[in-house]
């Protein structure tokens, strides 16, 4: 699991120093009053046009650069990873409480946690630990049940907080470029001694813009989807907690069973005529 987390980790970290560098190459290159390459068709020095990159990324300033488009990439992983891993087919495969009482009908209940201890699905984890930390107890069974299926649940919603991290801090960062924008704007307007030309003013609106847009596109899509992974976990727990509770008495029988016929095999053979024998053989003198 760790090794997991540290690959997927320098995966986001290759990705985002690669978009970082492409930006600051793009940039270099329009400073020095070049288009980038591959581009120069699409942009006619008469007529001035530019790209989807250079008016939505290039002109937003270093708080896209560094802060919103980060945020962007972050969110998309995010997004792709709990659509992998918060699935019903892996969190609450069909059948799954069939299959268990399959198992304690015939193996009982004391070898079912060997049987299904690599599963990674709701209900096998919290069967197993039910069983291993029940210690016979069928009362302390179900208690650790419901406690085990409100872990998982209650795990799976604190992964997904940062999507919800993301969507609101988002707009944040958005208003404070917007801010930000405003003050070159100004400052334009002042050095150009209150008659500025447009051309000046369009850098500190483009500033003010640009980070709001990026803001609000990321807020949308990130709170969006950890609405939808939230009611995702909340309907896969209940419908855990009723495969539970189906096995619940299944667990209770297996258990009441093999607590009746313990006193049974404890109890001594009694040999022909009358003398007792212990379970291990060998009788037992009678005394006067």
């Amino acid at each position: 699991m760790r090794k997991s987390f540290w690959l997927k980790t320098f995966i986001l970290v290759i990705a985002l120093v690669v978009v970082l560098a492409v930006i600051v190459a793009m940039r270099f290159q329009l400073s020095r009053g070049q288009a980038p390459r591959g581009v120069s068709s699409v942009i006619p020095a008469q007529t001035g046009t530019r790209t989807f990159f250079t008016q939505f990324v290039i002109s937003g300033g270093p708080i896209v650069w560094f802060v919103l488009l980060p945020m962007s990439l972050v969110m998309v992983f995010l997004a792709v990873e709990h659509g992998l891993t918060i699935r019903r087919k892996k969190l609450l495969p069909g059948g799954i409480g069939g299959q268990i009482i399959e198992i304690i009908q015939q193996f009982g209940p004391r070898q079912l946690a060997a049987r299904i201890t690599d599963r990674g699905d709701f209900v096998s984890i919290a069967v197993v630990k039910a069983v291993a930390q029940g210690k016979g107890d069928w009362f302390r069974m179900r208690s650790l049940l419901a406690e085990s299926l409100q872990e998982q649940a209650g795990g799976l919603l604190r992964r997904i907080e940062w999507l919800n991290l993301i969507g609101n801090v988002s707009p944040m960062v958005g208003l404070f470029g917007t801010v930000f924008g405003m003050i070159k704007l100004f400052n334009a307007i002042v050095m150009a001694g209150g008659q500025p030309q447009p051309s000046q003013l369009a850098d500190g609106i483009s500033v003010a813009l640009v980070t709001t847009f990026w803001g609000l596109f990321i807020a949308i899509p990130a709170l969006a989807i950890h609405g939808v992974f939230r009611n995702r976990i909340e309907t896969l727990a209940n419908d855990a907690v009723v495969e539970a509770e189906n096995i619940v008495p299944e667990i209770r029988r297996s258990l009441e069973q093999s607590q009746a016929e313990e006193p049974k095999r404890k109890q001594p053979i009694q040999e022909f005529g009358g003398k007792p024998r212990d379970a291990v053989g060998g009788s037992q003198p009678l005394r006067r």
